[in-house]
């Protein structure tokens, strides 16, 4: 009976591999967009072309580097897989 999961054990642990490297992936594209985030916030905020957006877009944009950190430190099970 061990023999029958075995390709299904790899077809799972496949797409496991596949599930890590698109984590990598949209991990590499939060932390790029909040950093871009902020700069253009900050660039609205102290040229004070759109003071309040630009405060607004450095808020978002710290938001969403505290939650991509998150999701590094704390990755899904599937990115423990392919490791």
């Amino acid at each position: 009976m061990g023999w029958l999961l075995s390709p299904l054990t790899d077809f799972m642990n496949m797409i496991a591999v596949y599930f890590t490297e698109i984590w990598g992936f949209l991990i590499f594209i939060g932390r790029i967009s909040g950093v871009i985030v902020v700069l253009v916030g900050a660039i609205l905020w102290f040229t004070e072309i759109n003071s309040k957006r630009g405060k607004g877009l450095v808020a978002s944009g710290i938001l969403l580097s505290i939650v991509v950190q998150y999701f590094v430190m704390y990755p899904p099970a599937f990115a423990l897989i392919g490791d």
